[in-house]
C-alpha cells in the first residue's frame, strides 16, 4: 500500500473536524497509570471500567444512549477515550467512543484477538444483547480499543494494543491477566474498513489483528458477552457460509479476518510462534465498506453518508493542491476548495461502489481526482461568465487576478491526472481505461462549456441543444462517478450500464433544478445574485420554452431583460422572473425534471436494493426536494 504524503497542520485540520469531542475534557483518573506486574502480565491495579481515560459526555450523547435504553455500565463504556487516526494508523488524538462511533463516525485505533487452544481451536464470543453497537452478533475471540494512554499508545512491537488486549480479555471473559505476557501475543496485520448498524451506529477501524494460543478457563461478563463457542477450521467455515442463521449473524469485521485475511497456513502455524511471525505483515488491509455483511444492516442516508468520507476525499484533494512549490498558486487552487461544497461528485464513486459491489479506498482517489477537474471547471466558469461571487466568496479571478486564476486551473487539470494515475488499488490494466474515461469526461465538459457560451448570442437554441449542452457541462461527471464506482466495486456490465444512466438522469435532473433554484431562491440562498442567468442572456430550458411561446407582454419583459448584463436592474429581472411563470416556463421545466428523477429511480429499481441503496435514493430526490 502506498502511503499518503505526510500531512501538514492544515491538513490535520480536515481531518479532525469530525472529531467533535476532541474539544471536549479528558478527565484522567489516577488509578490509570497505577498499574503493577502479575507475573509476567501487565494489567490496571483494582481494574474497573471508571479507572480508565474518558472524555465527559455532552448532553445530547447521554440523552440518545438514555433513549436507546443504554444501561449505565455501557453508557460509561461509551466515554471512554480511544485512539483517532487517520488512514494510514498515524494517531490524531484522543476521541469518545461514542463519537468516534456514532452518525458518521471516524477512523479510530482497534484490536482483534484470535485465541485458539492446544487444540487449534478458536474462541468465538457473541456480543451482549445490551452491547450499544452490533449486539448479538458472533464475532472473534476478544475485540475492542486500546485508551488513549501512556501503555496503550506504546507503537513499538504493538505493545500498546498487546496490553490493550490483556485488559479487556480480563474484562469481557474474565481471563486472568497474570496467564498472559505481551509476548505470547503474535501481531499479524492491520486492516482497514467501516461497517455500519444503523443510521446512528459505525464501525470505522485501523484493526490490529493479534494471535495468542492459551488454554484457559472463562467467566464471561454477561455485558458484555452474551456466549462463547469453540470452533475447529472447519467448523468455522461451515458458519461463514450458512444462510439464514438463527443464532446471531456474524460480525462484519471478523468476516473480513476470517475469509479475506486469515488463510490456511494462519490456521497451519498455530502454536509455532516462528511460522506465524513469518506470516505477518505492515500492511494495511483495505475492506472498504462491509455493511452489506451483515444482514439486519440498515444505511445511513445522504448526508451522513457522505460526511463519513468526505473528509477523505477533501484530504486527498489538499494534500495533491497543496503540493506545488508556489505559495500564491497553490493559494489559487485550493481557494474554493476552502469555500466549502457538498462534494456530491467527490464522493459518489464510493457511494456508488458500495452500493453495487466492493468498496476501497482507490474510489475516493478518484473521487477527489474528479472533485479537481470539477473545481477547475468552476474556477474557468466564473471568468467566462464574469462571475465575481462563488459559494459566498470572491471567485479566484477576484481574489488573486486573471492570469493567475486561468493558470490555477490549468494546473488542477494536470493535477487532477496525476491523483487519478495514483489511485490506491488500481491494476496496471485499469489506468489506461480510467485516464481515457475521464479525458473524454473533461472533453465533453468542455465541449458543453462551448455551447453555453455561444448559445447566448443565439436566440433560436431549440430544447434538444439544450439538453446536449447540460449533458456535457453538467451531468456527463454524474455519469462518469457513477460508471467508473460500479466498474471498480466489480460490477457486472449490466450493472454498470444501468448506473451511467442513473448517472445521466441525475446529473440532467440536477442541472435542471440548478437553473430552477437560480429563478426561484434569493441572493443569501444562491450565493450569488438571484436571476444572474436570465442577465447573463443563458439560454435556459425555460428561456427557451419562454423564447418560443407565441408574443406577449410578458414575452417582452423577458427580452427587456435577457442578456443585458449590468444594464439589467433588479426591477427589471425580478420582472423578467415573473414573466417566466406567467409563461409557464417555470412549470415546463419542473415537469422535465420531474421526468429524469423518475428515470433515474427507475434505475436504481433494477439494482439489488442493499443498505447503501438509501443515499443513492436521497441523492436522487436531493435537488427535487430543494423547491418542493
Amino acid at each position: 500500500m502506498e502511503p499518503l504524503s505526510p500531512i501538514n497542520s492544515e491538513l490535520k485540520g480536515i481531518f479532525l473536524s469530525n472529531l467533535d469531542s476532541f474539544s471536549q475534557p479528558i478527565i484522567q483518573n489516577s488509578s490509570c497509570s497505577d498499574r503493577e506486574s502479575v507475573g509476567v502480565g501487565v494489567h490496571m491495579s483494582g481494574y474497573d471500567i471508571t479507572d480508565v481515560p474518558n472524555i465527559e459526555l455532552s448532553d445530547s450523547e447521554k440523552d440518545l444512549l438514555d433513549s436507546l435504553g443504554a444501561d449505565s455500565i455501557q453508557s460509561t463504556l461509551m466515554s471512554e477515550a480511544i485512539i483517532a487516526v487517520d488512514e494510514q494508523d498515524i494517531v490524531l488524538g484522543p476521541m469518545s467512543k461514542i463519537s468516534a462511533h456514532r452518525d458518521a463516525g471516524a477512523y479510530h485505533r482497534a484490536f482483534s484477538v484470535l485465541l485458539f487452544d492446544s487444540k487449534k481451536r478458536l474462541l468465538l464470543q457473541r456480543r451482549a444483547h445490551d452491547k450499544v453497537t452490533f449486539p448479538g452478533v458472533w464475532a472473534n475471540s476478544c475485540c475492542s480499543h486500546p485508551l488513549h494512554s501512556d501503555e496503550e499508545l506504546a507503537e513499538d512491537g504493538a505493545m500498546g494494543v498487546k496490553t490493550a488486549a490483556i485488559r479487556k480479555l480480563e474484562q469481557e471473559l474474565g481471563i486472568a491477566p497474570e496467564l498472559f505476557s505481551p509476548d505470547d501475543f503474535t501481531f499479524m496485520t492491520k486492516m482497514r474498513y467501516s461497517a455500519r448498524m444503523n443510521e446512528t451506529w459505525i464501525e470505522r477501524e485501523i484493526d490490529h489483528i493479534l494471535v495468542v494460543q492459551k488454554d484457559v478457563e472463562l467467566k464471561i461478563n454477561q455485558n458484555e458477552v452474551s456466549d462463547t463457542m469453540w470452533v475447529s477450521h472447519d467448523e468455522l467455515e461451515e458458519m461463514l457460509i450458512e444462510e439464514n442463521r438463527t443464532n446471531g449473524s456474524v460480525a462484519p469485521w471478523f468476516r473480513c479476518i476470517a475469509a479475506r485475511i486469515m488463510n490456511d497456513d494462519w490456521w497451519k502455524a498455530i502454536g509455532d510462534t516462528d511460522a506465524l511471525d513469518a506470516l505477518s505483515d505492515e500492511e494495511i488491509h483495505d475492506m472498504g465498506d462491509v455493511t452489506h455483511m451483515l444482514p439486519e444492516a440498515e444505511g445511513a442516508g445522504l448526508n451522513i453518508s457522505v460526511l463519513e468520507v468526505k473528509p477523505l476525499v477533501e484530504e486527498r484533494i489538499m494534500t495533491s493542491l497543496m503540493a506545488s512549490r508556489h505559495e500564491r498558486l497553490a493559494a489559487a487552487m485550493t481557494h474554493l476548495i476552502h469555500g466549502g461544497g457538498k462534494r456530491l461528485r467527490a464522493t459518489l464513486p464510493w457511494l456508488v461502489g458500495k452500493a453495487v459491489g466492493d468498496s476501497h479506498s482507490g474510489m475516493l482517489d478518484v473521487g477527489a481526482a474528479i472533485e479537481t477537474v470539477h473545481n477547475f471547471t468552476l474556477v474557468h466558469d466564473d471568468i467566462m461568465d464574469d462571475d465575481e461571487i462563488r459559494r459566498g466568496r470572491n471567485a479566484v479571478h477576484i481574489e488573486f487576478d486573471l492570469p493567475t486564476a486561468i493558470n490555477a486551473g490549468d494546473a488542477m487539470l494536470a493535477i487532477a491526472f496525476e491523483r487519478l494515475v495514483q489511485a490506491e488499488g488500481l491494476q496496471a490494466d485499469d489506468v489506461a481505461p480510467l485516464v481515457n474515461r475521464i479525458a473524454w469526461m473533461v472533453r465533453r465538459v468542455s465541449e458543453g462549456q462551448q455551447m453555453d457560451i455561444e448559445f447566448e448570442d443565439e436566440l433560436a437554441v431549440s430544447e434538444d441543444d439544450y439538453i446536449e449542452m447540460i449533458e456535457g457541462k453538467t451531468a456527463v461527471m454524474f455519469l462518469t462517478c457513477a460508471e467508473i464506482g460500479a466498474r471498480m466495486a466489480g460490477a457486472d456490465q449490466e450493472t454498470i450500464e444501468c448506473m451511467a444512466d442513473w448517472g445521466l438522469a441525475v446529473g440532467l435532473c440536477f442541472q435542471l433544478m440548478d437553473d430552477l433554484i437560480d429563478v426561484l431562491s434569493d441572493s443569501d440562498v444562491l450565493g450569488k445574485p438571484a436571476g444572474s442567468d436570465v442577465a447573463q442572456g443563458k439560454r435556459t430550458l425555460m428561456v427557451i420554452h419562454a423564447l418560443s411561446q407565441p408574443d406577449s407582454e410578458d414575452k417582452q419583459t423577458l427580452l427587456a431583460a435577457l442578456g443585458k448584463g449590468e444594464e439589467a436592474d433588479a426591477q427589471s429581472i425580478d420582472a423578467a422572473l415573473k414573466a417566466l411563470g406567467n409563461l409557464g416556463s417555470i412549470d415546463y421545466a419542473k415537469q422535465r425534471a420531474v421526468d429524469y428523477h423518475a428515470k433515474a429511480h427507475a434505475c436504481l429499481d433494477r439494482i439489488p436494493q442493499g443498505p447503501a441503496m438509501k443515499a443513492l435514493r436521497e441523492l436522487t430526490d436531493f435537488q427535487l426536494k430543494r423547491i418542493s
